[in-house]
């Protein structure tokens, strides 16, 4: 059986879409007859520029704004083009698909034409099996962070309509049973409260890159009582989570002082999100400065030096690695009233998302981003751009 996988050419760092080109690759059969193309990573076309791009609001492709315009008037296949693995391990268990089941819409739900997605260290950490306990069962299509078109609604949804521009993280519970059918596919279903309107300023790429980061920023700060005039240090500024919780705390929670840590190559970046006080881990050691914070979050694994700057009644929020009192752990729960709540803060460019420069990562090379993602050298957010690649090359030759 032949599959078609349309091979778009690398996008570049304005977010304007390239022409793509098409390659015909063969398959074999796979899970339970469906048909698959086991992509091989491609590094040769990869830039050796690590520079980060800071995406300001006032970015926009149009090429995407012409694809969601159509996507109302397309319709839904009962079978769609997907990653997934129905197994547990490392990044070669991913495989492509063109017969995945298009998800079936809960009258709470809606069906979004995917057109851009964001990977996160807990899509490779659930694939290495870290969950189980918890997760859905396999076979598994991965990705927690869209944007997209609404193509189809549920009986009971009230907020959104076909032809919205959405963006959401599409799990409610992080690590508690997640959907088994994520967002690097075509189509994804997706409970209405978890979904925002996009905003209006931002393109699909951008606003991928957001919603489980922000959740987790915000959400963070708030169980640390952060507020108005309060200290706040975050380990890994330049990280997904990071650069976020910097924009919030200064500009959403009105924070006294900012400081943050990253290699030398980030610290203008940190900076420029907002961070009074950049500091270089790999000559100083945070932990022996003199200076302590109301809040420290910790988005790096580092929770025992972290609990060492933190002022007496301060709190420690902790994403990854050992807790030490007075830290703590969450797992954020994904809520779309929080991204409509920050959704003023993005489009007037006081927040803004930043995405690593090495993407965004076309559909055929998602092996390829998330080998990169799982180096952790990832600065911002990783995101794969476009998802429905025959659908965009529809669009685009009109």
């Amino acid at each position: 059986m032949e599959a078609a996988l349309l091979s778009l050419s690398s996008t570049t760092a304005t977010l304007h879409l390239s022409k793509p080109s098409v390659s015909i690759s063969r398959t074999k059969s796979f899970h339970k007859n469906i048909s698959v193309h086991s992509n091989k990573n491609n590094n040769n076309n990869r830039r050796s520029s690590r520079r980060t791009m800071l995406v300001t609001a006032s970015s926009k492709a149009a090429a995407t704004e012409t694809a969601a315009s159509a996507a109302a008037s397309v319709a839904v296949p009962t079978e769609m083009k997907g990653w997934l693995y129905d197994e547990y391990g490392g990044v070669d268990v991913l495989k492509f698909s063109t017969q995945v089941a298009v998800p079936q819409v809960n009258d709470d739900q809606v069906l979004v034409k995917v057109i851009a997605a964001a990977l996160n260290p807990v899509d490779f950490k659930r694939r290495f099996g870290k969950f189980q306990a918890t997760d859905s069962p396999l076979p598994t299509v991965p990705g927690y962070d869209v944007a997209g078109v609404v193509v189809k609604v549920g009986k009971q949804v009230k907020g959104f309509k076909v032809g919205d521009e959405v963006y959401g993280d599409i799990h409610e519970k992080t690590l508690d049973g997640p959907k088994q059918s994520g967002s690097l596919a075509e189509y994804t279903a997706v409970e209405e409260k978890l979904l925002a309107l996009k905003p209006k300023n931002l393109d699909f790429v951008q606003a991928a890159s957001l919603p489980l980061a922000i959740e987790t920023a915000y959400e963070g700060l708030e169980r640390a009582g952060f507020s108005e005039g309060k200290s706040i240090l975050i380990l890994n500024g330049a990280g997904g989570v990071g650069s976020l919780v910097i924009q919030l705390a200064k500009q959403v929670f009105g924070a006294s002082k900012v400081a943050a840590t990253s290699s030398k190559p980030k610290l203008e970046l940190l900076k420029s999100l907002g961070a009074d006080v950049a500091i270089d881990y790999t000559k100083e050691n945070f932990e022996e400065l003199p200076d302590k914070y109301d809040v420290v979050y910790d988005a790096i694994g580092q929770g025992e030096k972290a609990a060492k700057v933190v002022k007496e009644g301060g709190s420690v929020v902790v994403l990854t690695g050992a807790v030490t009192p007075p830290g703590f752990r969450f797992v954020v729960t994904s809520n779309g009233s929080v991204l409509t709540k920050l959704n003023p803060y993005l489009e007037s460019g006081k927040v803004k998302a930043v995405i690593d420069q090495n993407g965004p990562f076309p559909f055929d090379r998602v092996k390829e981003a998330f080998s990169y993602l799982e180096t952790n050298r990832a600065t911002g957010k990783v995101v794969v751009y476009p998802i429905s690649e025959d659908y965009i090359l529809e669009k685009l030759t009109k």
